[in-house]
């Protein structure tokens, strides 16, 4: 196998697992909505981590590492979009379970946007893109067809970690049915989200 392929799964695998905003959507949508529901919100984020292989390989998303404009008016959109998905988590911390379920549907498209949302306006992770994933392409590989293997390497390590993090929170017994422990888990992943949008908004470079 590719050396620099290794390396790369080496370093996605632990990228992967590090608690941010991408696990706290899944488990928040997980818990709210259902199994299916935490599916959804991983599909939007793998999609979004796709758009950003991608921009990257062509160029686009050098624009944040050259704009400083730029680079806050996406880092703000993003942190915006954080705060306000925290705070809707703990305005309806408390709404029924089955005024949640009878709208599946809705939920399913509504969790993929939020996933796809909330990872395309990340700024950190077009840079990341663009600044790590040069680090694993030699100068004579096709840089846009590897850049999308190493997205679709990262994704399936995105699959096993967050689809199972939807399993467990979607089929987690009556423990995490009960209306208490569902509110306390929506409110404190609310305030964490919330934290996480005013830490990116904070942040510089």
């Amino acid at each position: 196998m590719d050396s620099q392929i290794v390396a790369f799964v080496l370093v996605a695998a632990a990228l992967t697992i590090t608690p941010g905003a991408d696990t706290l959507l899944v488990i928040k949508n997980a818990l709210r909505n259902g199994r299916n529901a935490g599916w959804a919100t991983m599909l939007g984020i793998l999609s979004g981590t796709l758009v950003h292989a991608v921009l990257s390989a062509i160029g686009l998303s050098i624009i944040l590492m050259q704009s400083a404009l730029a680079f806050q008016a996406v880092k703000i959109l993003g942190a915006g979009y954080l705060v306000w998905l925290g705070v809707q988590a703990i305005r309806t911390s408390r709404d029924p379970v089955g005024d949640v379920m009878s709208r599946s549907g809705t939920s399913f498209r509504s969790s993929f946007r939020e996933g796809l949302v909330t990872n395309v306006l990340n700024p950190k992770v077009a840079i990341f893109y663009l600044a790590f994933l040069p680090q694993f392409i030699s100068p004579g590989d096709p840089v846009l067809a590897k850049s999308i293997l190493l997205a679709l390497i990262h994704n399936a390590m995105g699959v096993v970690w967050l689809g199972g993090l939807s399993i467990v929170v979607g089929r987690g017994g009556e423990w995490v049915r009960r209306p208490s422990v569902r509110t306390a888990i929506a409110r404190v992943s609310g305030a964490m989200l919330i934290g996480l949008g005013v830490r990116l908004a904070l942040e510089e470079r």
